[in-house]
């Protein structure tokens, strides 16, 4: 599996963005897609998640202002509302996907800036 991120770029506090995620290969495997975000000096942390059953879940830092969604299996965005600037990190794509076991992916990572 193939992930393609795309959509991160610098925003004022209270703006909006939306990531992008694109996923190629076997696709078909992909039990669940998630954004990651890594800020400097810090662990890398969830911060969403989608099972292709249509489940999410969200980190409670970001519950009420992110949204994910999928418009298809292979494709998955994250909007970002009210964005702080503690949002500010490294976003990756992840896929979860299992035939056998359980493998993870990931995508290169965009950049989110939001300044105060």
């Amino acid at each position: 599996v193939q992930l393609q991120a795309s959509g991160g770029g610098s925003v004022q506090a209270g703006g909006s963005l939306r990531l992008s995620c694109a996923a190629s290969g076997s696709i078909f495997s992909i039990n669940a897609m998630n954004w990651y975000r890594q800020a400097p000096g810090k662990e890398r942390e969830l911060v969403a998640g989608i099972t292709s059953g249509g489940r999410s879940n969200y980190a409670d830092s970001v519950k009420g202002r992110f949204t994910i969604s999928r418009d298809n299996v292979k494709t998955v965005y994250l909007q970002m509302n009210s964005l702080k600037s503690e949002d500010t990190a490294i976003y990756y794509c992840n896929a979860v996907t299992f035939s056998g076991r359980y493998n993870d992916y990931w995508g290169q990572g965009t950049l989110v800036t939001v300044s105060s």
